[in-house]
Protein backbone atom coordinates (compact mmCIF):
# COMPACT_ATOMS: atom_id res chain seq x y z
CA UNK A 1 0.00 0.00 0.00
CA UNK A 2 1.15 3.39 -0.99
CA UNK A 3 -2.05 5.85 -0.52
CA UNK A 4 -4.55 4.84 2.32
CA UNK A 5 -7.06 1.96 0.74
CA UNK A 6 -10.72 2.15 2.32
CA UNK A 7 -12.90 -1.24 2.60
CA UNK A 8 -16.56 -2.03 4.65
CA UNK A 9 -17.79 -4.88 6.48
CA UNK A 10 -20.44 -6.03 8.84
CA UNK A 11 -19.36 -7.88 11.88
CA UNK A 12 -22.44 -9.35 13.69
CA UNK A 13 -22.64 -6.19 15.98
CA UNK A 14 -21.07 -3.09 14.15
CA UNK A 15 -20.79 -1.57 11.03
CA UNK A 16 -16.90 -1.27 10.13
CA UNK A 17 -14.50 1.12 7.89
CA UNK A 18 -11.03 -0.82 7.62
CA UNK A 19 -8.40 2.39 6.55
CA UNK A 20 -5.54 0.06 5.00
CA UNK A 21 -2.49 2.58 5.92
CA UNK A 22 0.64 1.70 4.16
CA UNK A 23 3.53 0.41 6.30
CA UNK A 24 6.44 1.27 4.82
CA UNK A 25 8.36 4.03 6.52
CA UNK A 26 8.31 5.79 3.10
CA UNK A 27 4.75 6.56 3.18
CA UNK A 28 4.50 7.70 6.77
CA UNK A 29 2.46 10.71 5.62
CA UNK A 30 -0.47 8.42 3.82
CA UNK A 31 0.23 6.55 7.08
CA UNK A 32 -0.69 9.53 9.38
CA UNK A 33 -3.65 10.73 7.30
CA UNK A 34 -5.42 7.44 7.27
CA UNK A 35 -4.83 6.66 11.32
CA UNK A 36 -6.10 10.33 12.84
CA UNK A 37 -9.39 9.15 11.38
CA UNK A 38 -9.79 5.84 12.76
CA UNK A 39 -11.71 4.46 16.05
CA UNK A 40 -9.23 2.15 16.51
CA UNK A 41 -6.35 0.16 15.26
CA UNK A 42 -4.81 -3.44 14.70
CA UNK A 43 -1.46 -3.23 14.79
CA UNK A 44 -0.07 -5.99 12.68
CA UNK A 45 3.48 -7.89 13.99
CA UNK A 46 4.51 -9.93 11.54
CA UNK A 47 6.28 -13.07 13.26
CA UNK A 48 8.58 -14.05 11.16
CA UNK A 49 11.82 -15.11 12.63
CA UNK A 50 13.90 -11.62 11.46
CA UNK A 51 10.69 -9.74 10.03
CA UNK A 52 9.74 -8.48 13.65
CA UNK A 53 12.81 -8.29 15.10
CA UNK A 54 13.43 -5.49 11.81
CA UNK A 55 9.88 -4.11 12.82
CA UNK A 56 10.78 -3.78 16.71
CA UNK A 57 14.03 -2.35 16.29
CA UNK A 58 14.87 1.14 17.32
CA UNK A 59 14.42 2.53 13.64
CA UNK A 60 11.30 -0.37 13.38
CA UNK A 61 8.05 0.32 11.60
CA UNK A 62 6.07 -1.30 14.55
CA UNK A 63 7.07 1.52 17.23
CA UNK A 64 6.98 4.28 14.98
CA UNK A 65 3.05 3.53 14.25
CA UNK A 66 2.28 2.44 17.50
CA UNK A 67 3.72 5.56 18.93
CA UNK A 68 1.98 7.39 16.16
CA UNK A 69 -1.55 5.99 16.56
CA UNK A 70 -1.50 6.75 20.28
CA UNK A 71 0.06 10.59 19.43
CA UNK A 72 -2.89 10.67 17.24
CA UNK A 73 -5.74 9.72 19.83
CA UNK A 74 -6.06 6.19 18.75
CA UNK A 75 -6.47 4.47 22.09
CA UNK A 76 -8.41 1.38 21.66
CA UNK A 77 -5.52 -1.06 19.64
CA UNK A 78 -5.76 -4.86 19.18
CA UNK A 79 -2.91 -6.21 18.26
CA UNK A 80 -2.84 -9.04 15.07
CA UNK A 81 0.34 -11.47 15.42
CA UNK A 82 0.42 -12.46 11.47
CA UNK A 83 2.06 -15.06 9.53
CA UNK A 84 1.98 -17.86 12.26
CA UNK A 85 1.74 -20.16 9.62
CA UNK A 86 5.27 -19.28 9.17
CA UNK A 87 8.42 -21.72 8.35
CA UNK A 88 9.98 -20.23 11.15
CA UNK A 89 6.81 -20.21 13.83
CA UNK A 90 4.72 -23.13 12.62
CA UNK A 91 2.12 -21.59 14.88
CA UNK A 92 4.55 -22.17 18.04
CA UNK A 93 3.01 -21.10 21.33
CA UNK A 94 6.90 -19.87 22.30
CA UNK A 95 6.77 -17.42 19.44
CA UNK A 96 3.06 -15.96 20.29
CA UNK A 97 4.40 -15.33 23.57
CA UNK A 98 8.04 -13.77 22.98
CA UNK A 99 6.12 -11.09 20.57
CA UNK A 100 4.02 -10.57 22.95
CA UNK A 101 5.79 -10.19 25.67
CA UNK A 102 8.29 -7.57 23.65
CA UNK A 103 5.32 -5.74 22.48
CA UNK A 104 3.41 -5.19 25.77
CA UNK A 105 6.71 -3.60 26.95
CA UNK A 106 6.76 -1.22 24.34
CA UNK A 107 2.43 -0.27 24.25
CA UNK A 108 3.15 0.36 28.01
CA UNK A 109 5.70 2.32 27.34
CA UNK A 110 4.05 4.70 24.52
CA UNK A 111 1.02 5.36 26.68
CA UNK A 112 -1.60 2.12 26.21
CA UNK A 113 -3.00 -0.38 28.75
CA UNK A 114 -1.79 -3.36 27.16
CA UNK A 115 -3.92 -5.06 29.81
CA UNK A 116 -6.78 -4.20 27.42
CA UNK A 117 -5.44 -5.36 24.55
CA UNK A 118 -6.39 -8.37 22.77
CA UNK A 119 -3.03 -10.38 20.76
CA UNK A 120 -5.05 -12.44 18.59
CA UNK A 121 -2.16 -15.24 16.56
CA UNK A 122 -3.17 -14.85 12.92
CA UNK A 123 -2.70 -15.96 9.59
CA UNK A 124 -4.33 -13.79 7.00
CA UNK A 125 -2.67 -15.85 4.03
CA UNK A 126 -3.92 -19.41 5.63
CA UNK A 127 -7.20 -17.83 7.21
CA UNK A 128 -6.30 -18.59 10.77
CA UNK A 129 -8.39 -16.79 13.63
CA UNK A 130 -9.80 -14.23 11.09
CA UNK A 131 -13.12 -15.28 11.37
CA UNK A 132 -13.48 -18.19 12.90
CA UNK A 133 -11.37 -20.11 15.76
CA UNK A 134 -8.01 -21.78 14.06
CA UNK A 135 -7.89 -25.24 14.87
CA UNK A 136 -4.31 -24.53 14.71
CA UNK A 137 -3.80 -23.07 17.70
CA UNK A 138 -5.45 -24.90 20.41
CA UNK A 139 -3.01 -22.93 22.72
CA UNK A 140 -4.56 -19.93 22.37
CA UNK A 141 -8.05 -19.03 24.29
CA UNK A 142 -8.38 -15.40 23.14
CA UNK A 143 -10.96 -14.09 20.74
CA UNK A 144 -10.84 -14.35 16.85
CA UNK A 145 -9.81 -11.41 15.51
CA UNK A 146 -13.73 -10.74 14.58
CA UNK A 147 -14.88 -11.19 17.75
CA UNK A 148 -11.78 -8.69 19.30
CA UNK A 149 -13.50 -6.36 16.89
CA UNK A 150 -16.87 -7.24 18.71
CA UNK A 151 -15.25 -6.26 22.02
CA UNK A 152 -14.39 -2.47 20.67
CA UNK A 153 -16.48 0.07 22.80
CA UNK A 154 -18.51 1.92 20.16
CA UNK A 155 -17.05 5.57 20.01
CA UNK A 156 -19.60 8.33 20.89
CA UNK A 157 -19.89 11.24 18.52
CA UNK A 158 -21.48 14.79 19.85
CA UNK A 159 -24.29 14.99 17.03
CA UNK A 160 -25.74 17.89 19.37
CA UNK A 161 -22.49 19.78 19.05
CA UNK A 162 -21.63 22.64 15.69
CA UNK A 163 -20.66 20.52 12.74
CA UNK A 164 -17.15 19.95 12.56
CA UNK A 165 -15.35 17.52 9.44
CA UNK A 166 -11.70 17.49 9.13
CA UNK A 167 -11.13 16.79 5.62
CA UNK A 168 -9.26 14.11 4.35
CA UNK A 169 -9.30 14.35 0.74
CA UNK A 170 -10.76 16.81 -1.95
CA UNK A 171 -11.62 15.36 -5.28
CA UNK A 172 -13.08 17.17 -8.20
CA UNK A 173 -15.13 15.11 -10.56
CA UNK A 174 -16.43 15.96 -14.05
CA UNK A 175 -20.30 16.52 -13.91
CA UNK A 176 -20.51 16.72 -10.44
CA UNK A 177 -18.43 19.50 -9.20
CA UNK A 178 -15.59 18.89 -5.91
CA UNK A 179 -16.04 16.66 -3.79
CA UNK A 180 -14.18 17.10 0.17
CA UNK A 181 -13.72 13.68 1.70
CA UNK A 182 -13.56 13.26 5.48
CA UNK A 183 -15.19 11.92 9.10
CA UNK A 184 -17.57 14.03 10.98
CA UNK A 185 -16.38 14.58 14.19
CA UNK A 186 -19.40 16.39 15.50
CA UNK A 187 -22.58 17.71 14.60
CA UNK A 188 -24.49 16.44 11.64
CA UNK A 189 -23.97 17.04 7.87
CA UNK A 190 -26.81 16.29 5.69
CA UNK A 191 -28.26 17.50 2.23
CA UNK A 192 -29.28 21.06 2.00
CA UNK A 193 -27.56 22.74 4.91
CA UNK A 194 -24.87 25.61 4.44
CA UNK A 195 -21.14 24.17 5.71
CA UNK A 196 -18.49 27.04 6.07
CA UNK A 197 -14.88 25.95 5.55
CA UNK A 198 -11.85 27.44 7.50
CA UNK A 199 -9.66 29.22 8.14
CA UNK A 200 -10.75 31.20 4.96
CA UNK A 201 -14.61 31.25 5.74
CA UNK A 202 -15.87 30.06 2.19
CA UNK A 203 -19.59 29.00 3.00
CA UNK A 204 -21.21 26.69 -0.18
CA UNK A 205 -24.76 24.48 0.24
CA UNK A 206 -24.63 20.23 0.58
CA UNK A 207 -25.69 19.51 -2.26
CA UNK A 208 -25.51 15.45 -1.11
CA UNK A 209 -23.82 13.19 1.18
CA UNK A 210 -22.43 9.42 0.95
CA UNK A 211 -20.73 7.18 2.33
CA UNK A 212 -18.95 4.24 0.25
CA UNK A 213 -20.79 5.67 -2.75
CA UNK A 214 -24.35 5.25 -1.01
CA UNK A 215 -26.50 8.25 -0.72
CA UNK A 216 -27.22 9.29 3.19
CA UNK A 217 -29.94 11.43 4.33
CA UNK A 218 -27.45 12.56 7.17
CA UNK A 219 -23.85 12.01 8.44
Amino acid sequence: TIDIALWKFESPKYFFTVIDAPGHRDFIKNMITGTSQADCAILVVASGVGEFEAGISKEGQTREHALLAFTLGVKQMIVAINKMDDSSVMYGQARYEEIKSEVTTYLKKVGYKPAKIPFVPISGWEGDNMIDRSTNMPWYKGPFLLEALDNLNAPKRPSDKPLRLPLQDVYKIGGIGTVPVGRVETGVIKPGMVATFGPVGLSTEVKSVEMHHESLPEA
